[in-house]
C-alpha cells in the first residue's frame, strides 16, 4: 500500500468519528501538513465521501451522511464487538432483525482476518443464547422514525392501540426511547391531553413526523428510565410497605439488590426505614424474611397479619423437623423458630425470631 493509500485511510478512519475535526488536530494525528490534510480531503470527495467543511475557530471537517454507504473502517475491538452483538441480536425485540443481523453478520465474517474471527468463534461457541420467545416484537422502521423525531424535537403522530383494545390517534412531542426487558416504551408529550404519557411502542403504528420543531420540554423525573419505572411500579403496586430495619442502611440495600427492590432511609447508625410498593403482600414478606435481620412493620397492617400466619407455618415445619429428626418425642413437637409479628405502642409490628429487642421500639420514637 502507497503512503497516500494508507494516510487517506487513516484520515478517512478518524472522519468516521461523529465529531468536527480541525484541519491542525488532523495534521497533527497523521503528521502531515494542514495543506497536505486539505489536498486529502479533496481526494477523498473525489472518491465519494462527503467531507463536509466549517469555517471558524470552531468549525473543521466532519464525514456527513450521503447518497451511498461509504466503505466502514473499523479497529479490531470495534470489528469483534460488532460481531458479537449482531451474533446475539437473533433473540431481540425488534421484529425482522434477526434475518438483517444473519445477512450483516455474514458479510463482516467474510472480511475479517483470521485471528479476529477466531477470537469471535471463540465467544460463540463459549456462550449459548437462551432466545425470550412470545414476548412482543417491534418495526425496526417504527424505532428509526421514533428516534429521528426525538433527535429533531419534530411532533409526531401515530395510532395507538390501548391495553383494552380501544385505538386513538395521538400528537406527541417525542422524548425518549426506553428498552425495558422484551418491550420498548417511548416517553412522550401528549398535546391533545397536556400531560406526560408513557406509549409501548409495539402497540403503536403509523408513525408519522409532522415537520413541526418544538423546544425540548422538561420531563418531571430525573431521566427517562426513571420516569417509566416510577409510573410502572405506581400502576402495579396494590400494597405500599413501610418497615424499619434493625441493621445499617447500607447493608440493608445490599441485601435487598439495589434501589429498585425499595427506597432505604438511614435511622441511625445500626437502623434504617424501609419504603417499599409491590403487587402482592407475598412479595413484601419475602423481601423482609430474606433480610436476615429483626424489623417492625409500621403498614399496612395486612402485611404484619400475613408475616403472623407465615411465621406460624414457618414455626411448625421446623419443629416437625426436629422432632423427627431426634425420633419424635411421644406426643410432644420440638420448638421451632419463634416469629411473631405483635403490635407495639408507637403503632408498628414488631417481627423477630424469637429474641425480643425492647430496645428497639424506643429508638423508633
Amino acid at each position: 500500500m502507497s503512503e497516500t493509500s494508507a494516510r487517506l485511510l487513516n484520515l478517512l478512519s478518524l472522519l468516521q468519528t461523529p465529531r468536527e475535526w480541525p484541519g491542525s488536530e488532523l495534521a497533527g494525528r497523521l503528521g502531515v501538513t494542514s495543506r497536505t490534510i486539505r489536498r486529502d480531503i479533496e481526494r477523498l470527495r473525489e472518491l465519494g465521501y462527503p467531507v463536509h467543511a466549517t469555517m471558524g475557530a470552531e468549525g473543521g471537517y466532519r464525514l456527513a451522511a450521503g447518497t451511498a454507504m461509504p466503505p466502514l473502517l473499523l479497529d479490531d475491538e470495534e470489528a469483534v464487538a460488532i460481531a458479537v452483538g449482531l451474533r446475539s441480536a437473533a433473540g431481540h425485540t425488534i421484529e425482522g432483525i434477526e434475518e438483517a443481523s444473519v445477512r450483516a453478520l455474514a458479510k463482516l465474517e467474510q472480511v475479517l482476518p483470521a485471528r479476529l474471527r477466531r477470537r469471535v468463534g471463540t465467544l460463540g461457541t463459549a456462550t449459548v443464547p437462551m432466545p425470550a420467545g412470545g414476548g412482543p416484537t417491534v418495526d425496526p422502521e417504527h424505532l428509526t422514525v421514533l428516534a429521528a423525531a426525538i433527535t429533531n424535537h419534530e411532533r409526531l403522530r401515530f395510532r395507538y392501540r390501548a391495553g383494552a383494545g380501544r385505538h386513538s390517534r395521538r400528537l406527541v412531542e417525542p422524548h425518549r426511547l426506553v428498552a425495558s426487558g422484551r418491550r420498548w416504551y417511548l416517553v412522550a408529550y401528549d398535546n391533545d391531553r397536556e400531560d406526560w404519557r408513557i406509549f409501548r411502542v409495539d402497540r403503536l403504528s403509523e408513525p408519522f413526523p409532522t415537520g413541526v420543531r418544538t423546544p425540548p420540554r422538561e420531563l418531571p423525573a430525573a431521566d427517562a428510565g426513571a420516569y417509566v419505572r416510577e409510573r410502572m411500579q405506581g400502576m402495579s403496586a396494590s400494597h405500599r410497605a413501610v418497615a424499619t430495619v434493625w441493621a445499617p442502611a447500607a447493608e440493608v440495600t445490599a441485601r435487598l439488590g439495589g434501589p429498585a427492590a425499595g427506597e432505604v432511609v438511614a435511622v441511625g447508625e445500626a437502623s434504617c426505614r424501609w419504603h417499599s410498593t409491590a403487587d402482592s403482600l407475598e412479595w413484601l414478606a419475602l423481601r423482609l424474611a430474606l433480610l436476615g435481620c429483626e424489623f417492625t412493620v409500621h403498614e399496612p397492617p395486612e402485611l404484619a397479619a400475613y408475616l403472623r400466619a407465615m411465621g406460624g407455618r414457618v414455626s411448625r415445619a421446623a419443629g416437625a423437623a426436629e422432632a423427627a429428626e431426634v425420633g419424635g418425642a411421644e406426643g410432644g413437637q420440638a420448638e421451632g423458630t419463634r416469629w411473631c409479628a405483635r403490635r407495639n405502642t408507637l403503632g408498628g409490628y414488631m417481627v423477630d425470631s424469637g429474641n425480643a429487642h425492647p430496645q428497639h421500639t424506643e429508638e423508633q420514637a
